[in-house]
């Protein structure tokens, strides 16, 4: 009986685990668990978020029409006047005292505003 406790002991000096081998069952799938859990929230809070804003987006720009009120990348404010989807653009009328008209690419529009009246909105 005490050399069996001789053997767990020099064993266990060998080791540095006791006299049971190393790297017994189910150790990979609990390796993994933590990839698979940043994985995961990583999709939850960033890659979801962005495609659902991406569609939100890519349908804002197939509703365009004229008379929109709409803000553009670079900032301008305007109404377009008229929008050609083959090309991928729209005339945006800027200044409504000169009729001064710009081209932009339909990408560039960041933002379709409400259709009320200028000036009537309450800020």
């Amino acid at each position: 009986m005490q050399s069996s406790v001789w053997t767990a002991i020099v064993l266990f000096a060998q080791n540095g685990e006791g006299a049971a081998p190393a790297g017994g069952g189910g150790g990979l799938g609990i390796s993994f668990l933590p990839i698979i859990i940043i994985f995961v929230l990583f999709w939850l809070l960033l890659i979801r978020p962005q495609r659902r804003e991406q569609r939100q987006r890519e349908e804002m720009l197939k509703q365009v029409k004229p008379t929109d009120r709409v803000i553009t990348g670079g900032g301008l404010y305007g109404v377009v006047t008229a929008v050609d989807r083959d090309e991928g653009s729209v005339v945006v009328r800027i200044d409504d005292a000169n009729n001064t008209k710009v081209k932009v690419a339909l990408w560039a529009i960041a933002r379709v505003l409400t259709n009320e009246p200028p000036g009537t909105s309450n800020r």
